[in-house]
């Protein structure tokens, strides 16, 4: 649509001038400079007073219509163009941050109830992709099962659960978590027996989410401070 007003302007602006079969040339963007408009005309309309100009070119000043008729069409294209494209870019970024955040609910709200309400069964294929993986060493635990065995260690090992989530945030797939988690040593515990000892434990953890599901996870934390509060080793 801006391409015809454009269109429509230059050539209602051309008419009025007279020159019909006149061919417009423009080297340059700023109306203001008269410099950068060029016109040729065609030697079988032109008039007695444009003779001079039938073998070559003449520099002239831009009608007032011709240069209203651009800027009107120019500017209609730009804004058509902003319009459009401003929209397809909002409404993407508004569907990415409404699923972000769904994602971020999910997740937090599943750690919690499966940590401190022991809900082992919601490590499932409702919040965990088959392949969810837990990067680790010296191997990655990969697959729901493993990735369940994995996690009732820490509910057999530790009485008195209190896991918190101190900080998430993220963008698009990816969300950081800050957390801490406190338990008693009352029971085995990756085959370590009980000691009896408290622990506090902080972290942050790498999380990878999925089509709405967590596919994948990385911790960091101290663990030489963790098995120094297990009395494994001992504090120097």
């Amino acid at each position: 649509m801006a391409v015809l007003i454009l269109a429509a302007g230059i050539a209602s602006a051309l008419r009025r001038q007279g020159r019909g079969h006149s061919i417009l040339k423009v080297r340059g963007m700023d109306p203001s400079d008269h410099e950068v408009w060029t016109c040729q005309f065609d030697p079988f309309t032109i008039d007695p007073f444009h003779k001079n100009l039938l073998n070559g070119r003449q520099k002239m000043k831009p009608p007032l219509p011709l240069l209203l008729a651009l800027s009107t069409g120019a500017l209609s294209l730009f804004m058509t163009g902003c319009t459009c494209k401003d929209s397809a870019d909002s409404e993407a970024l508004l569907a990415a941050d409404l699923q972000f955040h769904e994602d971020l609910a999910m997740y937090v709200t599943t750690w919690d109830q499966i940590l401190n309400e022991g809900r082992i069964d919601l490590i499932d294929e409702d919040h965990f992709t088959p392949g969810i993986t837990l990067v680790a060493s010296p191997e990655n635990i990969v697959g729901i099962e493993a990735f369940k065995e994995y996690y009732q260690n820490f509910l057999t090992g530790f009485s008195d659960i209190e896991f918190t989530v101190d900080d998430a945030f993220g963008q698009g797939d990816k969300i950081v978590k800050h957390w801490t988690f406190k338990g008693i040593h009352t029971g085995d515990f990756f085959g370590i027996p009980a000691t009896g000892n408290p622990v506090i434990l902080e972290g942050v953890t790498l999380v990878r989410m999925k089509d709405g599901r967590i596919d994948r996870e990385q911790d960091f934390f101290d663990n030489l401070e963790f098995l120094q509060q297990l009395g494994i080793i001992p504090r120097e």
